[in-house]
């Protein structure tokens, strides 16, 4: 049997590093020098917002130290914690 590729196959162009496109269905591929350099990680919510003409910022949802920041406000006595420091050291 012949197995010949349609005429209508596309084939891939190398892209310059740092470069994506928007495909048809208006994904797009986020280079990851850029996703590390922004401190983000896969699984991360972003949310997406226009920031002028040709232009998209990325906000991630949630910001895990302010989730956390004063959370354990008012557990330790005022100098429990450097009592504790002190015995570990």
């Amino acid at each position: 049997m012949d197995y010949a590729l349609p005429m209508s196959r596309k084939v891939k162009t190398s892209r310059r590093r740092g470069r994506t496109r928007i495909s048809a269905k208006h994904q797009i591929t986020i280079p990851v020098d850029a996703l590390a350099a922004a401190g983000l990680q896969t699984g991360d919510r972003l949310r997406v917002e226009p920031a002028g003409p040709g232009r998209i910022t990325f906000v991630r949802e949630e910001d895990p130290i302010a989730r956390h920041a004063g959370a354990l406000t008012g557990v330790y006595r005022p100098d429990e914690l450097e009592e504790l420091r002190r015995e570990w050291a």
